[in-house]
């Protein structure tokens, strides 16, 4: 008989992805000076906890409850990016934002965080509606308004980090849905030109091969014509685009080129966290023991900068276990992804991935300054309520889905 209980890697990898975060968070506390970080781990059991129970409930609800519930938590999603936006609050080093929602001065959580789940349920219902997939960029039209009103109210909060999360999500879901790689990369032209913008030969050169590329792929001439255009305009609008950035975004941007030409203020995160990353060595410093995390010159290190502690504390071989953890994450991922029962189930369970792949990258990237800094935690090792629990209610998803499927297969025997 075959086992119909909950899928056994899946609770495996992350119950260790759990308990190495919490150590790692009871770690962060362990410092010479009192900061933020002390006591944390205890606050992150009461998230534990009350993420278990999220857990259970979301797995006892059916995919066809969730498809049909999906335009509803859609338009809550953004309801409540709007009040954000409207009365929203910051916090620690993001307080000069808008992305807590607070009810008699205790905030309760960022809704840009349960936006992201609401943005793959919508996605995965509209990509398994269509008949094929889209084969056009008029096609894409549907998709990127569903991605691109939640990513707009959130870059508007400012908060690039969970933004760039949104486009993460809508390209790697168009791409399981069968989009080809050459309409994705004409989708993401614009974006390339904004960024190659800032250097005249290097746009020049961008044109060149974009013009080239079109002549190859051959896109109805309108939508060619219409997309050279659009990366013209991107290009022109850089230097405004860019004018209009929060200064500390400008910064963050810039430190990233060369964290040094502000090493106490926009480069003082990314310079501590390469030193104490770096300090780590193969077997680290040993556990609790990291001096910049000790004394405190390691910022954020129980939310942003967690990652840093790890390579601080425990080395390269400390790091390579977390990798490797998430990397059996995504695999078991991908595993149901592709033996869910409906094309629904299996866009939700990518998307999710997509999710915990893009803020794994992000996250990892910008403690050894091949990202820019951009505030975003790390999956079940960063203290914080709000994406705990969504990291919960989401494999609690793949966990039904996982489910639906063996039941399914059972019943075929």
């Amino acid at each position: 008989m075959r086992d119909l209980g909950p899928d056994r890697p899946l609770l495996v990898v992350t119950l260790l992805l759990a308990a190495y975060g919490l150590l790692t968070l009871y770690s962060a506390g362990q410092t010479d000076v009192v900061t933020q970080a002390h006591g944390v781990w205890l606050r992150q059991l009461v998230w534990m906890a009350i993420g278990v129970v999220a857990m259970a409930v979301v797995f006892r609800f059916s995919f066809r409850l969730v498809e049909w519930l999906a335009p509803a938590a859609y338009a809550v999603a953004v309801v409540l990016l709007l009040l954000t936006l409207a009365v929203g609050t910051g916090q620690g080093t993001a307080a000069s934002t808008k992305s807590w929602l607070a009810v008699g001065g205790h905030q309760i959580g960022q809704p840009a965080e349960l936006a992201k789940v609401a943005v793959i349920l919508m996605l995965a219902r509209y990509l398994s509606g269509l008949r094929e997939s889209p084969r056009n960029l008029r096609e894409l039209i549907g998709p990127c308004l569903i991605a691109g009103v939640p990513f707009l109210l959130v870059l508007k909060q400012p908060d690039l980090g969970s933004a760039i999360v949104f486009v993460g999500i809508l390209f790697l879901m168009l791409f399981w849905s069968g989009v080809k790689p050459s309409l994705l990369f004409m989708l993401a032209s614009p974006g390339l030109s904004l960024l190659l913008a800032f250097n005249t030969w290097t746009w020049g050169l961008w044109m060149i091969l974009l013009a080239v590329l079109l002549f190859v792929w051959r896109p109805y001439v309108v939508e060619g014509v219409f997309l050279y255009v659009v990366n013209s305009v991107m290009g022109a609008l850089a230097i405004p685009l860019w004018q209009r950035l929060a200064p500390y975004q400008q910064n963050r941007l810039l430190t990233f080129l060369n964290p040094e030409i502000d090493p106490r203020a926009a480069g003082y995160h990314a310079i501590q966290s390469r030193v104490a990353i770096g300090s780590g060595g193969w077997f680290g410093n040993g556990f609790t023991d990291g001096p910049q995390k000790r004394l405190a010159f390691l910022p954020a290190q129980h939310t942003d900068f967690i990652f840093s502690v790890v390579g601080e504390e425990l080395g390269f071989v400390g790091v390579l276990a977390a990798l490797i953890l998430f990397l059996m994450l995504f695999l078991v991922l991908l595993r149901i992804a592709r033996r869910a029962t409906d094309p629904f189930a299996s866009l939700v369970v990518f998307g999710i991935l997509a999710l915990f792949f893009t803020h794994v990258f992000e996250n990892v990237g910008m403690t050894v300054n091949l990202m820019p800094i951009t505030g975003i935690p790390l999956p079940f090792f960063s203290y914080g309520g709000s994406f705990f629990l969504v990291c919960c209610m989401s494999v609690g998803l793949v966990l039904r889905a996982a489910w639906d499927a063996r039941l399914s297969g059972y019943a075929d025997v």
